[in-house]
């Protein structure tokens, strides 16, 4: 007869092993081949389940149906229409170039699940039919029973039911320091992955032997639910997706009302339907601006090659403007903030607390130090091996001793040992004898009480300096030694000791976050620490870095857990940086939500797997390339090569700088829509009494043609002065606001079509022309030129006014772009060229300019900056000042634009 097991979903693994054996229908001997057999059936492969593959066409053909892709649609169907069979197919490229790289960002979510299936080993040692044999790691059943050794990665969740293990956990939780687990463990309540008796699937062990009862495979796992929580959702629009698509249903709608209203403006005034028409169809094409997304992508591929350099490898194009977004950073500790590498930074030594540099100063120093470092098994880089290999904490003890001149290397050290008694996590202390000496590491409560004598105090001082360094947030080692080895086990050897000293470590801050800190703080940027370390341990890290005022709050994840939205949403309003120690994924999600639901824009840092699904939830998630595991760096829009949290603060700098310019070419491109418009308006209103200023293939060679290369290069500005100084911008402030409207229509805008219809009539009037009369063709062509060549000559001073949106000119240089410099170059020959050359005259109806002509041009670029210039003046006697670290101004919908 079938066994019948319960699902392994319900399966409490901190139950004891008796009953857990019971439930699971398993006994210490392990399953049966064929009851594996037909748990394998029934509950699958252990392994990550993807989600079902996407019906990629559609998902290609959605790519098609934005807003601005239609729009662009539409202006290559007016393109072509208009004999422009060339700009047609540029646009379509640039139509089939977009969509290709949103296609491509849909797969992050599964590249991420595939990543976290590279954390399962491929094979495990479990108990089939009373032996112990090396089976398949998706074949792993609940009740199977597996052995864990040093060194082997766990491949199951499971209880452990003999034995005791030091694990790895800090792919999800963060901690550097591995974590005890042992079979006799006192039941205690807490979150799961605190058990003292469970071992997780793609953690490590580091130390220590013993046998577990698999509990949950697959999906089930922890690390499967991860998996499932980096699947969940879909990437949702930047914030500059969001305001080009606000953008170009207002651009269309300008565009097209436009056309639709001077079609029987046109007809009115005189033109034959077929001439209305293609006269329509021209200022459509006129008030579309077919730069647009070339241009911004082309701002934001700039950003990202300089990210590159700089040490981010930016996974989507719009993440760099999302950056400059970022109101609120959310950052792990480990490897983050900290090196991720333990190193000792005090020590305790013949009654005295001293600075690691001073460790070994004197006799008793050396003692300690030496004696720290020859209880070790762990390897130096260049030390016998290629790189660091083994503990952490072991690693910081060797680097102590080299660093204080007192090395210890590994061969010396392994040939002159006679006996080794490994850590044993239940006892936390670890042996070796060399040299007719016993020393001993371990916990303070596991190797003072073992000691007979005490060099340089008394237990009292032990004690105190032990609490003192623990306040401090540093791990705390005992060093001892006996100057003999008895014969006997380990418990006789290890007895007797005489105390050498105390030696305090931490995983210390990287230098560069204290300085990235500060500068977040100056752009008004707040930073919170989520972290699965310890709470003061984390404090204390967060107060080294200036994160957080001096009440700073510290939330554990049973706190967090117990929280309601509202009072989370309390504590985040308050706009103090918060340290969150013992998160789960699903408390860093919380977060996430929560800050995004008050309408902040939210970073978040991270490098474990733990931290996948908040990284691929928030707006923009950072993930550690060095320390970082694939899981995260899949997970994360943007990965730093060079690990360093300074990296962050200058991608928000670029982002910043990249929507500035944005915002300025589109400027740019809009102040020369009113100059283009009124001269058509003056012709309809006069029924025709006055001559057409401006024809259509001239606003066509505007904005194709003298427009283009400048608009390019306002896109690669450099930074204004205090662009880091200032608060975020409201997410709610789009790419085309109010401001810029009125800065463009009703200021460089006005100013040029008055300049410009002065000029017009200004011809018209040395020809002695007036209402009604009828100049020769030649008249005519001359005055429209004149018209052409002023806005082309207002398109210069609009330029060098839209390089600063605040600054003056003078901070950032007159002559610093010189990008900009070439394409001003290049519109005036392309100008001069549709002008004077005889072969484009005809085409284009211009005719020469003389000498009065020119002069009359020359001050336009000078009077159009200069009236910008009186405006940004007033504007920045106007603006608010920076705010402070923790001002109430400082992020979400509070930001000021």
């Amino acid at each position: 007869m079938a066994q019948t097991t319960m699902p392994p979903a319900e399966v409490d693994g901190r139950e004891p092993p008796t009953e857990l054996f019971r439930h699971l229908r398993s006994t210490p001997a392990g399953l049966r081949s064929r009851e594996a057999a037909r748990r394998l059936t029934v509950y699958g492969p252990n392994e990550l389940a993807r989600r079902r593959g996407r019906r990629w066409p559609r998902q290609l053909l959605a790519q098609f149906t934005q807003p601005l892709a239609v729009l662009l649609m539409i202006a290559a169907g007016l393109a072509w229409a208009g004999h422009a069979p060339a700009l047609a197919v540029a646009v379509v490229a640039v139509i089939v170039l977009n969509a290709a790289f949103a296609f491509v960002q849909e797969r992050q979510a599964e590249r991420a699940v595939e990543a976290l299936a590279a954390y399962l080993p491929d094979s495990a040692r479990v108990m089939r039919d009373g032996v112990l044999i090396e089976a398949p790691a998706r074949d792993l059943v609940p009740g199977d029973v597996m052995q864990v050794d040093e060194g082997d990665r766990i491949c199951a969740d499971a209880r452990l039911v003999d034995g005791s293990v030091a694990i790895d956990l800090s792919a999800l939780n963060g901690e550097s320091v591995p974590a005890v687990r042992t079979a006799d463990a006192e039941l205690a309540p807490g979150p799961l992955l605190e058990a003292r008796e469970l071992i997780f699937s793609g953690t490590s062990c580091t130390a220590g032997q013993a046998r577990a009862v698999v509990t949950h495979t697959g999906m089930r796992t922890e690390i499967g639910r991860i998996a499932a929580l980096s699947q969940r959702g879909k990437v949702e629009p930047s914030p500059l997706e969001r305001q080009v698509r606000r953008a170009t249903w207002i651009i269309a709608a300008v565009a097209v009302l436009a056309g639709a209203a001077f079609l029987p403006i046109g007809v009115l005034a005189g033109l034959g339907w077929a001439a209305a028409i293609t006269f329509a169809i021209g200022l459509i094409v006129a008030n579309v601006p077919e730069g647009l997304l070339p241009t911004i992508t082309l701002a934001l591929a700039g950003g990202v090659r300089e990210l590159a350099r700089s040490g981010a490898v930016v996974k989507r194009l719009s993440a760099v403007e999302t950056l400059g977004s970022t109101t609120v950073i959310c950052t792990d500790k480990t490897g983050t903030l900290t090196e991720n590498r333990m190193r000792v930074t005090r020590v305790w030594v013949a009654g005295e607390d001293r600075d690691a540099a001073g460790a070994a100063a004197d006799r008793p120093g050396r003692e300690l130090v030496r004696a720290a470092a020859l209880c070790t098994t762990a390897h130096l880089a260049g030390d016998g091996t290629p790189g660091d290999t083994g503990d952490p904490t072991e690693l910081a003890l060797l680097r102590l001793a080299a660093d204080a001149g007192v090395p210890v290397h590994a061969a010396d050290r392994d040939a002159a040992r006679t006996a080794l008694y490994a850590f044993d996590p239940r006892t936390k202390r670890m042996s070796i004898a060399a040299g007719g000496h016993l020393f001993s590491k371990g916990a303070p409560e596991s190797v003072v009480p073992l000691c007979a004598t005490i060099l340089g105090g008394t237990r009292a001082d032990v004690a105190a300096a032990v609490d003192r360094y623990a306040a401090q947030g540093l791990r705390v080692l005992a060093i001892a030694r006996r100057s003999s080895v008895p014969a006997g086990g380990r418990e006789t050897a290890e007895a007797q000791l005489t105390l050498l000293g105390l030696v305090a470590m931490a995983d210390p801050p990287r230098a560069a976050v204290p300085a990235a800190v500060a500068a977040a703080h100056r752009a008004g940027i707040t930073v919170h620490v989520i972290t699965g370390d310890y709470g003061p341990t984390a404090a204390q890290i967060a107060a080294q870095v200036g994160i957080g005022a001096a009440n700073r709050r510290v939330i554990t994840g049973a706190e967090l857990e117990h929280m309601g939205d509202a009072d989370l949403d309390r504590l985040l309003g308050d706009h103090q940086e918060v340290v969150f120690a013992r998160s789960s994924p699903e408390g860093k999600l919380r977060v996430c939500e929560a800050l995004r639901a008050e309408g902040h824009i939210v970073a978040m840092t991270g490098d474990g797997v733990n931290d996948a699904p908040a990284l691929r939830r928030a707006d923009i998630g950072v993930a550690m390339g060095r320390t970082g595991t694939d899981v995260a760096c899949e997970a994360a829009t943007m990965v730093l090569t060079d690990d360093n949290f300074a990296t962050i603060v200058r991608a928000v700098e670029a982002g910043r700088r990249v929507y500035d310019n944005v915002r300025k070419f589109v400027l740019y491109i809009f102040a020369h829509a009113v100059p283009e418009v009124v001269p058509f308006l003056i012709f309809a209103i006069s029924g025709g009494a006055v001559p057409l200023p401006l024809t259509v293939l001239q606003i066509l060679a505007i904005d194709l043609g003298t427009e283009t290369l400048p608009a390019l290069a306002l896109g690669r500005e450099r930074a204004e002065p205090g662009l880091m100084d200032r608060p975020p911008r409201s997410p709610r402030s789009g790419v085309i606001d109010r401001r810029l409207l009125v800065r463009a229509w009703g200021l460089l805008g006005v100013t040029s079509a008055l300049l410009v219809t002065a000029g017009f009539f200004w011809v018209l009037w040395r020809a002695g022309w007036h209402p009604g009369a009828v100049l020769p063709a030649e008249v005519e062509a001359k005055a429209a030129t004149m018209t052409f060549a002023g806005i082309v000559a207002c398109q210069i001073g609009t330029a060098m006014a839209s390089r600063t949106d605040y600054a003056a000119l003078r901070t950032i240089g007159v002559f610093s772009n010189r990008l900009l410099l070439g394409g001003i170059a290049f519109e005036i020959v392309f100008a001069a060229a549709l002008i004077y050359v005889p072969a484009f005259q005809p085409v284009f109806g211009t005719a020469a300019l003389g000498a009065a002509e020119l002069a009359f041009l020359a001050p336009f670029p000078v009077l159009v900056w200069g009236v910008d210039e009186i405006y940004r003046a007033r504007l920045r006697g106007r603006r608010p000042g920076p705010k402070g670290p923790n001002g109430s101004a400082r992020g979400g919908a509070r930001g000021v634009e």
